[in-house]
């Protein structure tokens, strides 16, 4: 039993709760006292009839505020919560008293040393660590932090050796120590994707906007982490180059990337380059080795996974779950270990709902999801996106950076880009491959006519008001349906509900195949 006794600082108060322990011949087995006002005290389990009588005996008591039952002790938690957090350390680690007793440790300590954990606890850290002295060190005067080459189970690692003090009025009495265990190859992959997550790989993004500083700030994050990732966006936002970018800053960068375009392929021909083909002298085929299995310890990106089939989907939920894959051909399944990212430009919800997609397989991906947005909503992005085009051109073709003129510069943060990032880098590549002289114009930037604004209603308007709001009603959701090709999409663009959208479309007869692109 334990009881937490809210107190003011009296001198005596203490004493006067351990006279009242004693009147009730209770055998005390701890007692803490911290600095805000608390003491806390832990002894065997009592009768009840005692306690009735012992709480409002407590509570009499000149000082106390209140008593009630704890759980734990403070040391217990605190002594818990370090155990918690050196089982979570993958590497060996120890604590020790002051003479270098072993008193706590971690799974990574017992699965090395092979003892029971009653065994381990009656050793001195310097019988399973050799190359350093801990003992002498915790005798000296003055103990700070050490770092030293040590052996442990006859193999080198580097050990952080850190005193334990505890406050003690004005100064600090040792304890203890902890020591922390690295290996050579842990050490590596520490620095290995040190280097990777502080690289250059997101530098080639244009990101002034704000939405897009969001995008890659989350990118970034989501880079160091394993799960699989779903990146929304328009056809032309650059979706694969962000995935590139989330595997080189990945720790699975060593590791290949592959992309396979799900919307290019019939079903057969996609299975077999996602699932590889055993060969199988019956059938005649020969063994094919899949992305699946190529891309074993590194990332694989599925483009456009929207349009995969419903067999397909099943398999690849398998691999997500499992961790598994069968060839074509074989019973046997295979483990693989590899990060995919899926990329779409549809609304993958609504093709749960019209059934297209499966929704187990939509909630396993949109984990981890980004959502490109379409250049015309970060138009602070197009003109230094457009330098930094200009000189990546410029370099391939072996000519001196042009300048854009101010007519020029006016014209691309004018236009809305229905084809984004991939339009303005052919625009632009289009332009220097034909200019005269070292600046490229207006003129030179030839694209197709793309209204970014609805014509106003001419005065002289022939018809009802009803007639010409349905007009211009139509006239809009015609110019809108390319950039938000969805109904939940282009509700949200204009305040409406799904419903009142899909219905007006429907009236107006708007559908992918009457609307270009």
């Amino acid at each position: 039993m334990r009881l937490e006794i809210d107190c003011q600082d009296r001198l005596g108060i203490t004493q006067d709760v351990l006279d009242i322990l004693t009147e009730y011949d209770i055998d005390l087995r701890g007692i803490e006292i911290d600095e805000v006002g608390k003491i806390f005290l832990d002894f065997p389990t009592i009768e009840f009839e005692n306690f009735q009588h012992l709480m409002p005996k407590i509570r009499r008591i000149k000082g106390i505020a209140d008593v009630k039952t704890t759980p734990f002790m403070p040391i217990q938690r605190e002594r818990n919560q370090l155990r918690a957090l050196l089982q979570t350390l993958p590497d060996p680690c120890f604590s020790t008293d002051t003479s270098g007793k072993i008193i706590l440790f971690n799974d990574a300590v017992a699965s090395g040393l092979e003892l029971e954990p009653e065994q381990i606890l009656q050793l001195n850290i310097d019988e399973v660590l050799s190359g350093f002295n801990i003992s002498k060190w915790l005798e000296r005067k003055d103990i700070a932090a050490q770092t030293h080459r040590v052996k442990f189970i006859e193999q080198d690692y580097i050990a952080d050796i850190l005193p334990v003090d505890v406050p003690d009025n004005d100064k600090t009495v040792l304890a203890g120590a902890v020591v922390i265990l690295k290996s050579e190859s842990r050490l590596g992959q520490q620095v290995t994707v040190f280097n990777k997550t502080t690289s250059n790989c997101f530098d080639t993004f244009q990101a002034v906007s704000p939405s897009m500083k969001k995008v890659i700030r989350d990118a970034k994050r989501m880079a160091e982490l394993e799960g699989h990732m779903l990146i929304y966006g328009e056809s032309g936002t650059g979706k694969q180059s962000i995935a590139k970018a989330c595997h080189d800053s990945s720790p699975r960068a060593e590791g290949q990337f592959h992309v396979l375009n799900c919307a290019s392929l019939p079903d057969d021909v996609a299975e077999t380059e996602l699932f590889g083909i055993e060969q199988d002298e019956f059938n005649g085929l020969e063994t094919k080795i899949g992305l699946i299995e190529l891309a074993s310890g590194g990332t694989l990106v599925l483009d456009e996974i929207s349009e995969m089939s419903q067999q397909l989907q099943s398999k690849l939920l398998r691999v997500i779950e499992d961790g598994q894959y069968r060839k074509a051909g074989q019973t046997r399944a295979l483990k693989v270990d590899l990060r995919i990212i899926c990329t779409t430009c549809k609304d993958l919800a609504e093709a749960v709902e019209l059934g297209t997609f499966r929704e187990d397989l939509y909630y396993r991906l949109n984990v981890l999801a980004l959502v490109l947005p379409p250049l015309r909503e970060r138009k602070n992005d197009i003109i230094p996106l457009s330098e930094n085009i200009v000189r990546n051109h410029s370099n391939k073709l072996g000519i001196r950076s042009p300048k854009l003129s101010k007519s020029c510069v006016t014209y691309l943060q004018a236009y809305p880009w229905p084809g984004n990032v991939r339009q303005l880098k052919n625009a632009l590549y289009r332009a220097m491959a034909l200019m005269d002289g070292n600046e490229i114009t207006k003129e030179a930037i030839q694209l197709p006519s793309c209204s970014t604004t609805v014509n106003y209603i001419d005065e002289n308007f022939e018809g009802t008001l009803d007639q010409e709001v349905k007009k211009f009603e139509k006239d809009l959701l015609k110019r809108l349906y390319p950039s938000y090709p969805s109904t939940r999409q282009l509700a949200k663009k204009l305040g409406l509900s799904h419903t009142a959208i899909a219905n007006k479309l429907r009236d107006y007869g708007i559908s992918k195949a009457t609307v270009k692109y």
